[in-house]
């Protein structure tokens, strides 16, 4: 007996041991690209374009940062990039809360069907509506816009259907009393039910963030006039079509670099404050019904 149990305790230590082993494997895939960015960005020009794997600057310098925000001038894009992140994330939260709301109330007719119809809009591909609306953006005048990055996106299932989980754990009676007491929709919508779910508004903030400051295909639809570029179709344009942004100069991979490493900033930046409120909407609109 004490043998078997010898046996299944070995056999436990080596499955926790394979499983340390691939997470690490996992964590260096994740872990090596980001040093070597971060290496070559604060390496000179001549030292980033020697072959291999860098892990620690060689011959220190920011002359990367200065050439791709000053001479690239990735300024614009980069401010192109937060009004849309900023405009787009705060109009797709309040929507997708508004949403929400309205599916919690009890007096809403077929909102059983409602909700199955959002529930339909999460399995449609976004390729399959990538011509359609691209079609209705050209005749509504948006393309070449700002305003078409903002638009596109501007709610979804996924975050309707989060807040809606979320509002149903705001006791229905406070809502009530409330309401007895004169309170309109929108007051007890902005004083009651968004006080009490900043945990999902900044589940739902967070995924819009980063999906929005990360976004590369609706910029690449929908904007031809490099003026308009966001940030992420100025690293497209720096990294593989470095020909066309400049002429005047080679640029080297500490430049290439340097553009990645200004566009993580704001991600890592945001993610800090963010972070105890995303585990809780996490773990909390999964488990409502």
């Amino acid at each position: 007996m004490h043998a078997n149990k010898n046996r299944t305790t070995g056999l436990g230590m080596l499955f926790d041991a394979a499983n340390i082993g691939f997470i690490l494997l996992l964590v260096c895939t994740m872990i090596i690209p980001l040093l070597n960015v971060l290496a070559l960005s604060f390496s000179s020009g001549i030292a980033s374009m020697q072959p291999g794997i860098v892990l620690w600057p060689k011959d220190f310098s920011a002359d990367g940062f200065v050439t791709v925000w000053s001479k690239l001038k990735l300024w614009s894009p980069f401010l192109n990039n937060v009004i849309v992140t900023a405009a787009g994330t705060l109009a797709h939260v309040f929507l997708s809360s508004l949403a929400g709301y309205v599916l919690v109330q009890p007096e809403l007719p077929g909102k059983k069907a409602i909700v199955s119809l959002i529930l339909l809009t999460m399995v449609i591909p976004g390729e399959a509506v990538m011509i359609p609306t691209y079609v209705v953006f050209r005749d509504f005048g948006l393309l070449n816009q700002l305003s078409a990055l903002i638009v596109s996106g501007l709610v979804s299932g996924f975050s309707i259907l989060l807040m809606r989980n979320f509002f149903l754990s705001v006791p229905r009676e406070m809502a009530e009393s409330a309401r007895i007491d004169g309170a309109g929709d929108f007051r007890i919508f902005f004083t009651i039910y968004l006080p009490l779910s900043a945990a999902g508004i900044a589940t739902v903030t967070l995924f819009e963030f980063v999906a929005r400051w990360n976004h590369f295909t609706s910029a690449l639809l929908f904007i031809n006039d490099a003026s308009k570029y966001t940030l992420q179709l100025a690293l497209k344009s720096l990294i593989i079509d470095s020909d066309t942004t400049s002429s005047t100069f080679m640029i080297t991979p500490n430049v290439r670099m340097a553009g990645i490493v200004i566009a993580l900033i704001p991600l890592i930046a945001v993610y800090p404050f963010v972070q105890k409120y995303f585990v809780k909407g996490i773990m909390v609109g999964a488990n409502k019904e």
